[in-house]
């Protein structure tokens, strides 16, 4: 029997979202459904397994890890890559890797829980629900979007979906990063500004920039000190784009009004981590991709992918 490991289920959803059955008479599928210690508590549940499927980059897949696996002989990933999976590593071991198709429209997830958190910040939501359970009755006030500035850091295809939204809510949109154009912010009806200028102008700044070497760090102590008094800064992108320690500094002592985050330093964020003690933050557990829609098709492409690789013709190679 091909043994088959369905990685980082959290919400116990993956046998649901797809028909697994079709590879049953075959193969051993099982679920793990925590996050696992890489490489050492990783290299040891996983040594078993000729397949694993990964949901995004909940687990990282580096050199030490992958040469541990003396079975794995093809992984399925869900997106268009897996950025700390070594791939050189995989190559030299000849596994095939494929990936989940893209799909227009598939990300809306991460643009809607972008203005889900924002509205949550601003209108004491979380807040206020407490309060309500604790039998008490309006205890804040909020603000509107409307009128009011977004700044948008990075202007891509989530970003782009931002603005979109943020102009249905009647905001002013501008933005910056390091390779936008002025044309590429005019086909968006958004205002290309400075990195300063935008840190300094809105009310709201938003992150949507993907994590590399180069973006790492690239919201520091200087940028957030631009920022209003009363200002909210939102990251549902990647939690190292900021510095931690700085964004720690101006939460505490609260020199802007708030952060609404779905992404961290590191993940899953640790019980005793100082922002769930914080009074001017509101978190979420990375859930900006998951939703049904997502989750359907990642795990039906997941299964697809197997069946290719058992019949000798595999699809949506990335790496083989």
């Amino acid at each position: 029997m091909i043994r088959i490991a369905i990685l980082d289920d959290y919400n116990h959803v993956a046998l649901k979202m797809a028909d697994w059955s079709r590879l049953q008479n075959t193969c051993r599928i099982d679920v793990i459904d925590r996050p696992l210690g890489v490489p050492g508590e990783a290299a040891k549940v996983l040594a078993p397994y000729d397949v694993i499927c990964h949901l995004r980059e909940r687990t990282a897949m580096p050199r030490e890890l992958i040469e541990q696996l003396p079975n794995l002989k093809m992984m399925a990933i869900t997106g268009h890559e897996h950025r700390t999976m070594d791939m050189e590593a995989v190559r030299e071991r000849g596994i095939v890797v494929s990936s989940s198709a893209p799909r227009p429209g598939g990300a809306q997830g991460t643009p809607e829980l972008t203005f889900a958190l924002m509205l949550a910040a601003i209108r004491h939501v979380a807040f206020e629900d407490r309060r309500m359970r604790e039998g008490h009755w309006q205890s804040t006030i909020g603000a509107c979007l409307n009128g009011r500035t977004l700044g948008i850091v990075g202007l891509g295809k989530i970003g782009q979906r931002v603005a979109r939204i943020a102009q249905a809510f009647g905001m002013h949109v501008i933005a910056w990063s390091p390779n936008l154009t002025r044309e590429r912010a005019a086909g968006a009806d958004v205002e290309k500004v400075s990195k300063q200028e935008l840190f300094s102008r809105a009310d709201l700044v938003t992150l949507h920039m993907v994590l590399s070497d180069r973006t790492r760090g690239l919201i520091g102590a200087e940028d957030l000190a631009c920022m209003k008094a009363d200002a909210c800064i939102v990251n549902t992108s990647r939690g190292p784009l900021i510095e931690e320690q700085a964004l720690r500094d101006v939460l505490e002592n609260e020199r802007i009004a708030c952060a609404a985050l779905d992404v961290y330093w590191s993940e899953p964020l640790a019980p005793d981590h100082w922002l769930r003690s914080r009074p001017n933050v509101v978190i979420t557990p990375h859930i900006g991709y998951v939703v049904e829609e997502s989750f359907r098709a990642f795990y039906g492409d997941t299964v697809e992918n197997i069946e290719a690789w058992l019949g000798g013709k595999p699809i949506r190679v990335v790496s083989a």
